[in-house]
């Protein structure tokens, strides 16, 4: 790590050349939380929101957003995912859910943008169906939990739970 990859000697943004990499199978994971009043935790909880099944429908915006990935960050690959998983964990102590986003395809270049992208649409598409009851709600705590495969091999991020 060091160098951006993203830039050509003269400081100009170019989409990187993978094409001499080798093909191994990539996976990254990453984690994020949105922050509710009790009401929408209660409302999630227990199914009873509005609009409908909160985490169902996020799960599959989840999934959605980490396909579409390279349509949103302008300088990501399109990648063929072999698989996509959206979890969630709810903590009634602290009122948040957290989403975690699990991505794999088998290719020359990671999967961490995905990972990230379907926790942020993840996390989105839970405010977007609860803020008639909570505008105040806060997405925070969104990083990079675990990535592997590839020439730089396998990153944990410390005190990685997963």
């Amino acid at each position: 790590m060091g160098e951006l990859t993203h830039f050509d000697k003269d400081g100009n943004a170019w989409m990187v050349d993978v094409g001499e990499k080798a093909e191994t199978e990539r996976i990254a994971v990453a984690c994020g939380k949105i922050y509710v009043n009790s009401q929408v935790f209660e409302a999630i909880r227990d199914k009873t929101a509005k609009k409908g099944d909160v985490l169902g429908v996020a799960r599959v915006a989840g999934i959605m957003g980490a396909k579409k990935t390279s349509d949103l960050i302008p300088l990501c690959h399109i990648l063929l995912l072999t698989k996509c998983s959206v979890e969630f964990q709810l903590n009634e102590e602290e009122h948040s859910v957290e989403a975690v986003c699990t991505v794999k395809t088998f290719g020359k270049t990671g999967v961490e943008m995905e990972a990230l992208t379907g926790v942020n649409i993840a996390l989105l598409t839970i405010y977007d169906m609860c803020k008639a009851m909570d505008r105040g709600m806060r997405i925070s705590d969104i990083c990079l939990l675990k990535k592997d495969g590839g020439k730089s091999g396998l990153y944990l991020k410390e005190g990685c739970h997963d």
